[in-house]
């Protein structure tokens, strides 16, 4: 994805907040530039929801400081509200009103104007797929019909910078990859700044510019997907052979530098798995005219990056905060 600027949109410095003594939110700084998705990813308990609710005014901060859009956190709170908008991890919708209804009374709500109002609520609808379905009562839409509208009542007051709060929980992958290309549009096509928070490692690598790591309220890593990736070991390549005698010979021409399982006849050699170091196993096969029945590349994802970085493979319990949420 690509930025399409680098004034800020957000920046943060030393945010703080504790519940009974428990920090949840522990010094955290952000920078986040115009028109980009910045994904903060951590497990339950990490500080994601505290975060998001201090810098969308709903959680006072305990200490730090904070500017989103231009606006002071602190001292102009309906400046910072006037910019932003906000998705839970639940639909807030009415469901007995229709779909178009719930957009007009948010309309109203954000003091649109009558034809402004009902202009901007088709268009969403329209955008969002959802326009066949607008004159329908909410109560009978599928979840992902309801995470869909919950965004376009999100977007209805025309947001400069939107927070997504776990947009994506408990749908089903074809609405969730629906999700991914309508926030992708959004970024590249409006020009909206969108802070996201997810369990989902493939959202973050899909979405984010930049992915911050969450654990224990800390900022425990950051950088693009990519550079996330690197700072974690366990590339290699994998060889597999059908044949006893081919696996043999490159067991010995790879030496102990290589992985093997000897029942499955596969050998992992370590790499950054670039072509550099294709072409050189290649080489090295073709040299000594060993026969491999199939090469694959494997490298390090975020679930390897999340693991390396967090310490541990359960999941912390949540904040009381959370909790309540």
């Amino acid at each position: 994805m690509t930025v399409t600027g680098t004034t800020a949109a957000l920046t943060a410095t030393g945010l703080r907040k504790s519940y009974g003594g428990k920090a949840a939110v522990d010094g955290i700084d952000l920078h986040v530039p115009e028109g980009s998705v910045y994904a903060l990813l951590g497990p339950n308990g990490a500080g994601k929801t505290t975060t998001v609710g201090i810098l969308t005014t709903l959680t006072r901060p305990d200490a730090g400081s904070a500017t989103i859009g231009g606006h002071d956190l602190a001292r102009d709170q309906d400046g910072v509200r006037s910019v932003i908008g906000v998705t839970g991890q639940f639909a807030a919708v009415d469901h007995l009103l229709t779909a178009r209804e719930n957009l007009i009374l948010l309309a109203d709500l954000h003091h649109l104007g009558r034809h402004e109002g009902r202009r901007r609520a088709d268009a969403l609808l329209a955008g969002l797929d959802l326009a066949e379905a607008a004159r329908n009562p909410v109560a009978t839409f599928s979840g992902g019909m309801r995470r869909k509208l919950d965004l376009a009542m999100t977007l209805i007051g025309d947001p400069r910078v939107l927070f997504l709060d776990e947009p994506t929980t408990g749908l089903d992958p074809r609405s969730r990859r629906t999700m991914w290309r309508i926030i992708r549009e959004l970024v590249g096509g409006r020009g909206v700044t969108v802070v996201l928070t997810t369990q989902y490692l493939e959202e973050a690598d899909r979405l984010a510019d930049r992915v911050g790591v969450l654990d224990g309220g800390r900022l425990v890593a950051e950088g693009t997907p990519d550079e996330l990736k690197r700072r974690v070991p366990g590339g290699h390549i994998r060889l597999r052979f059908d044949a006893q005698e081919q696996y043999a010979r490159a067991v010995a021409v790879f030496g102990e530098a290589a992985r093997r399982d000897d029942a499955a006849l596969l050998l992992d050699i370590p790499c950054d798995g670039g072509i550099t170091a294709v072409r050189s196993v290649l080489g090295i096969l073709d040299a000594s005219a060993v026969e491999a029945t199939a090469l694959t590349v494997h490298t390090p994802d975020l679930d390897d990056v999340f693991l390396a970085l967090t310490g541990r493979h359960d999941t912390p319990p949540a904040t009381p905060e959370e909790n309540a949420r």
